[in-house]
Formats: C-alpha cells, structure tokens, sequence
C-alpha cells in the first residue's frame, strides 16, 4: 500500500471519482472532503459525523451522518468512545460537490429519530439502502420522491454493505458478532433469503465494506488492521494489512483508471492508502 495522505480527521466512506480524486466523509472533522492526487484537501462542511458516502442519479454525494461521536487518544490512535452530547441520532444528507450545499433529507421515520447511520449503497433504480447500527436496522429511500423505509430489521450492530455487481445480492458486516450476511434481492427494497456468509466467532470485528468486480466482500477487519475479502460462498481469500498498525481501518473503495485501484481508509491514524487490487474493482451505480 501507498499514502495517498496523511492528517485526515478519522476517515471513512470512501468514494473514487472519475477525476482521480477520492472523497472521504472525516468523522471527527464533521466534513465530507476531496482528496487530490497530490494529497491536496478540500473540505464542505457537514456538522455532526459524517460516515459512508454515496454518489447519487443527480450527481450529488448522499453522506450518512452518525450524529457526531467524542474522541480520544491511546497510542497515537484516535478512538470514537461515544455520541456528542446532545446528539439526537443520525440523517442523511445531499452534499452538492459544485456549491457545497448541504441539505438534510431525512431525520425521523414512522415518528421516530434515525439512529447512528454507518453506510449508504445506491441501486440501479437510483435508490439507496442505508444501515442505521444503533437500530438494527436497514433502510431503503429513494432521495428523489423523499421516501424511506424499512427492509430489514433485527441486526446485531449492522456496519457496512454493499450490493454484488450482478445487484442480485445485498451484503451487510456486523461488527461485534463478526458475521458478514447476505440476502437476495428480490425487488427494489425487498430482501428475502437471509444467509451468513461467514462468521469471525468473536475473533475479530468488522467495519464498513466493498464488494470488488469478482464478487467477493472486502471488508474492514478492525483487529488484524486491514481487509479481508471474503468470496461469496463465504472463503476467505486473502488478508492485506497496513504499513502502519491501526484498529480503526473502517472502509474501502475501487476507482483509478482501469477501476483496479483500491482505497483504503486507516481512521484512527488518519491516513487514505491505495494499492493495486489484485481482482477487477466494481463500478458503482452513478459513480463518476
């Protein structure tokens, strides 16, 4: 792995641009910000704590925000403890890259506050599935019409997701049971066939997610400070670790020229990496 930049403000929901930039939502730094080639920041402030990102139809970023948590320090890490005081919960935002705009989409569903939301997947419909963590719970909205649902329910803690390339599967990480689980999708919104595809038995947790153009789930392993990819039958493949130890590496995304380039997010050191992914990377629903 190479450092694409260092002095991030604890990284996550890494998003590749056409342009050969990656956005980055900084949670403890309340931005969603652009990360140049040359390492050069450009930050749109969001308030609270932005977590995954998403490029959405229209060409704006959709950013889930946790509400906003409290830091401290240990070893040279930076580590999330809990929510900001007087944090309500979470909600979903529409950040506008060309004027910066930030607008609020949604905050309560059925009468109550959405929770802390961790990751955001667009389908080809132009619609998204959202993970709220502290509910248990997965969302569906469609942006457009200002429509939110829920599509699952139950989960343990529930972190990252993402959708196979064929959009036939929809994969989701829990954190502390360490299972990654999968459904079919059988409609936009709907999921039936709930499997777990892989399961760590307490041995290590998992953060946020990618699914690569081979089908496997690349997912952020907290304990061993790296990603695993995971087949879809539930193998693990291969493990890459970072140069630099770090129990917060949260996520991960494909971009670069070919779309084989892999970015990865080092949260507690504040550092974005890239690395040749030695499978074909996905294209993601209205990436550019």
């Amino acid at each position: 792995m190479e450092v694409v930049t260092r002095g991030l403000l604890f990284p996550e929901g890494p998003v590749a641009l056409d342009d050969g930039s990656v956005l980055v939502a900084e949670i403890e730094g309340g931005a969603l910000t652009r990360v140049e080639p040359d390492g050069t920041l450009t930050r749109i402030d969001c308030g609270g704590g932005p977590n995954g990102a998403a490029l959405g139809p229209d060409g704006a970023v959709y950013v889930c925000n946790n509400g906003g948590f409290v830091f401290m320090t240990e070893g040279g890490i930076r580590i999330p403890y809990g929510a900001v005081e007087g944090s309500e919960g979470g909600h979903i935002q529409r950040v506008d890259l060309a004027t910066g705009s930030v607008e609020v989409l949604f905050t309560h569903i059925d009468g109550e506050h959405i929770g802390c939301l961790n990751d955001i997947v667009f389908d080809e419909h132009g619609s998204c599935y959202i993970v709220d963590t502290t509910r248990g719970v997965l969302y569906y909205a469609d942006p457009a019409r200002g429509t939110i649902g829920v599509a699952e329910a139950g989960l343990e803690y529930p972190n990252g997701l993402g959708l196979s390339p064929d959009r036939t599967r929809l994969y989701v990480s829990e954190t502390f049971s360490g299972r990654l689980l999968g459904w079919d999708v059988k409609a936009p919104g709907t999921l039936a066939g709930k499997t777990e595809l892989y399961a760590t038995g307490g041995a290590h947790h998992w953060d946020g997610l990618a699914v690569d153009g081979a089908g496997n789930i690349c997912a952020a392993n907290l304990e061993k400070s790296g990603i695993s990819v995971v087949s879809p039958d539930g193998k693990v493949l291969r493990e890459f670790v970072t140069p630099e130890h770090d129990p917060f590496v949260t996520n991960i995304c494909f971009g670069g020229p070919n779309g084989d380039t892999a970015y990865i997010c080092s949260g507690g050191l504040g550092i974005l990496y890239s690395m040749p992914w030695p499978w074909p990377g996905l294209r993601l629903n209205f990436a550019g």
